[in-house]
């Protein structure tokens, strides 16, 4: 039996708190921010509490938070507030450690283009520069600042609406679409802990939009209560449009050759194989044979 132990969000301090939220929301993509002070000084930060929130109009958020150790604000913070612009690169896997370094907390009018190695370009409508060696960059203006507090580890969420995109077409499928198996993007974990959009941890699952699968309630009990089949397998057949008729049924016995006195042990862990190959209808017969 699971255990579970309660807190109270009040009794922990800011360092504990970090640990938790961080450790416990991951993977978190990962923004390179680059920003432009009053004087032209320019600063280059990651940020992995970042998100898109919005498509119309495409909006993203990301928020540069107050030190947890004195709640001095960031440098990028200062610098949207002075000039509300700011540049949004995606980070790759190739550029992670650079990413890093990035990260350090030079003194103010340091550049970390010049520190980490990358390579700044002008951006077309906006004032801070965008990185070279990002596949997808994202030129925004900002549209508001909310301030969450005004201690340690309290956030500031920029909303930052798209102006321009540029895109390295090198990153493109054959149907002139961004590939996610050559993007290789990073995430963020807990602690110094990263993880990657590498081939081999990607999976693909079809997404129930334009159907109405008919819900892990509607397969037999046999199947529910399978000690063989995984949470997994039970959402990706409760995702089918409906149960398979008998002559289905009977079409992939014979697909398999299947014989009449095959236990039911051995029965969910071949439908088990066929459906983690993809071929969901027919492990689904098969399960019900």
């Amino acid at each position: 039996m699971s255990t579970f132990k309660s807190i109270d969000a009040k009794e922990l301090n800011v360092r504990e708190m970090q640990g938790l939220l961080t450790s416990a929301i991951a993977p978190r993509p990962i923004c390179f921010a680059s920003t432009i002070d009053s004087d032209g000084n320019v600063n280059l930060s990651p940020f992995s509490f970042f998100n898109v929130f919005s498509a119309n109009p495409p909006v993203m958020i990301f928020s540069p938070a107050r030190r947890g150790r004195d709640g001095t604000t960031k440098h990028t913070y200062q610098n949207i507030k002075e000039v509300p612009e700011v540049c949004i690169s995606i980070v790759t896997y190739s550029m992670v450690e650079q990413i890093s370094l990035a990260s350090t907390e030079y003194a103010k009018g340091v550049n970390e283009f010049i520190k980490s190695g990358f390579t700044e370009v002008p951006s077309d409508t906006i004032t801070p520069p965008r990185v070279e060696e990002s596949p997808v960059s994202f030129e925004c203006v900002v549209d508001q600042v909310i301030e969450l507090g005004n201690e340690g580890g309290a956030g500031n969420l920029v909303l930052a609406r798209v102006q321009r995109i540029h895109v390295n077409t090198g990153f493109y499928d054959d149907h002139g679409k961004l590939d996610t198996t050559k993007l290789d993007l990073v995430g963020r974990m807990g602690g110094n802990w990263y993880t990657h959009s590498g081939i081999d941890s990607l999976f693909e699952i079809p997404k129930p939009l334009q159907k109405m699968g008919i819900g892990i309630d509607q397969l037999p009990e046999s199947i529910q209560t399978s000690n063989i089949l995984t949470a997994n397998n039970l959402g990706r057949l409760g995702n089918v449009e409906r149960l398979p008729s008998k002559e289905e049924i009977m079409q992939v016995r014979s697909e398999y050759e299947i014989a009449s006195d095959i236990s039911q042990s051995e029965l969910q862990t071949l439908g088990k194989k066929i459906l983690e190959k993809g071929e969901t209808e027919k492990a689904l017969a098969i399960l019900m044979s």
